[in-house]
């Protein structure tokens, strides 16, 4: 047998001779096998080569005929140690070796960011149009002032906002989950940093912002009944109706706000509006008069009055009769709006007979509620007085006396359509004499606080828009 013929490795050759595992005749700057093929060599360009291989093959074949750059890139995939090194900063291996967590925290935050652009976005351009205003002036104050003084760094009112726009955008899409979770949180938050505000103490600079959170937390706390019974436990056994407390509590604490702060807001004109946007409070201070369409709910107060504690006739006897005045002008009223004067004016006593179930503070509330099927088309009133009346008409035993008194709300409540007729209503409110606006509720708090001496302390507990107490005289004991 004839010997061998002696094979001399190429140790320098051209990549794709050394992928096809062919000798490579190492000639530059293109080596006889690339030359034969058409195809591009690495010895002209190693630059070239590195680009061509990086270049990702279509997943569907191009209708064009393959250039030779193309083929070759095909056919010669590159081996990524040739390639040469790249900076840390743009090299795709260390993007896909970092830690998920900051990954997943910065979508997070881009959704949160997103949330919040889009919440915002719905108060200034409808929410804030939907709080009930009576003038061009107030509208303007929630709408534009509220989130630049939002914007200053006040967080709580910031989070107030967010948590209003939320519950706005929940009510058009009870099912969204993300705008659940937008609500419970932003709520939280508010309530949180506005409580730690408080702790902190009013001061001139935060007044302003304190009773403007104070305000939409009550809008909040309203709104959410819309969903009790879907944010509800469901293993919770008075989850088929609650007390409307939050109703009377978040009002209450909108005026503890006012009476607290007043030496520092009653000369800021934000205040001022948003108080006096309200309809002027004009009561007729005889619950059982001639004209009282609700002097029946005092029925039997004597009986009850006489099963109380002694020091607490006063105040029980003054908080039922001041409740009933409040409903009697509320159901005059041409405003629709008046009504919601009621929680913010009754006393604490009768929030405190309300916690108790009394069948006659039940009583009451359900004529409230009725009043607000006027404003039935309001998102956060939307069906509230068939809601919370037939609530309260379900804790009643049947064949209970007080079924007569809540005959009224009940027929209100169910009432199908917003056109009420004044025989079905008791009175006519569109042919009613407006009532006097000469004397707002500014005026009145000013009043007060003139005959007690500006003492906040008694400004709690006395008759102003914002308490439900007779007002004590300039003799009267403390």
């Amino acid at each position: 047998m004839p010997p061998r013929r002696s094979h001399k490795k190429s140790r320098a050759g051209c990549r794709r001779c050394k992928v096809r595992k062919i000798k490579c005749d190492e000639v530059h700057p293109r080596c006889g096998n690339c030359t034969k093929h058409g195809v591009v060599c690495d010895f002209e360009s190693n630059e070239v080569a590195d680009d061509l291989a990086s270049v990702s093959t279509p997943a569907a074949p191009s209708p064009l005929p393959p250039t030779p750059a193309a083929s070759y890139a095909r056919a010669n995939p590159q081996p990524p140690r040739r390639s040469p090194p790249r900076p840390p900063s743009v090299t795709p291996r260390l993007v896909f070796n970092q830690p998920p967590t900051p990954k997943v925290s910065s979508v997070t935050a881009q959704v949160s960011r997103l949330m919040e652009l889009r919440l915002m976005h719905q108060y200034t351009n409808v929410t804030s149009k939907t709080l009930l205003t009576s003038s061009p002036v107030t509208e303007d104050i929630w709408q534009r002032a509220v989130p630049q003084m939002a914007f200053e760094g006040r967080t709580y009112l910031a989070d107030a906002i967010l948590s209003v726009a939320a519950l706005h955008l929940r009510s058009q899409a009870p099912e969204d989950k993300s705008l659940i979770r937008a609500t419970h949180a932003y709520t939280a938050s508010t309530l949180a940093e506005y409580c730690a505000s408080l702790e902190k103490g009013i001061t001139s600079d935060n007044a302003e912002s304190l009773f403007l959170t104070a305000s939409l937390i009550a809008f909040q706390s309203v709104a959410s009944r819309i969903f009790a019974k879907d944010d509800a436990e469901p293993d919770d056994p008075n989850a088929r109706y609650a007390l409307p407390l939050p109703w009377f509590h978040s009002f209450q604490g909108v005026k503890t706000v006012v009476a607290t702060s007043w030496q520092w807001i009653r000369n800021s004109n934000i205040v001022k509006s948003v108080i006096d946007s309200q309809p002027s409070l004009q009561l007729d201070l005889n619950p059982l008069g001639p004209n009282s369409f609700f002097g029946h709910l005092l029925e039997g107060l004597d009986e009850e009055i006489a099963e109380e504690a002694p020091d607490m006739v006063p105040s029980t006897t003054q908080c039922y009769s001041h409740a009933i005045c409040v409903l009697n002008w509320a159901h005059k009223s041409p405003h629709p709006a008046a009504a919601l004067a009621f929680p913010a004016t009754v006393a604490r006593r009768f929030i405190e007979l309300v916690e108790m179930k009394r069948p006659r503070a039940l009583a009451t509330i359900a004529c409230f509620f009725a009043l607000l099927k006027r404003l039935d088309g309001v998102w956060w009133l939307h069906d509230v007085a068939r809601r919370e009346v037939m609530g309260l008409v379900g804790l009643f035993e049947s064949g209970s006396k007080w079924w007569r008194h809540l005959e009224w709300p009940v027929r209100i409540a169910l009432w199908d359509g917003s056109n009420i007729p004044p025989e079905i209503w008791g009175t006519d409110w569109e042919t009613s004499v407006p009532p006097d606006t000469s004397q707002g509720f500014v005026d009145h708090i000013e009043l007060v606080a003139e005959l007690m001496g500006q003492s906040t302390h008694d400004l709690l507990n006395v008759a102003t828009p914002f308490t439900g107490e007779p007002p004590l005289t300039a003799e009267s004991p403390d």
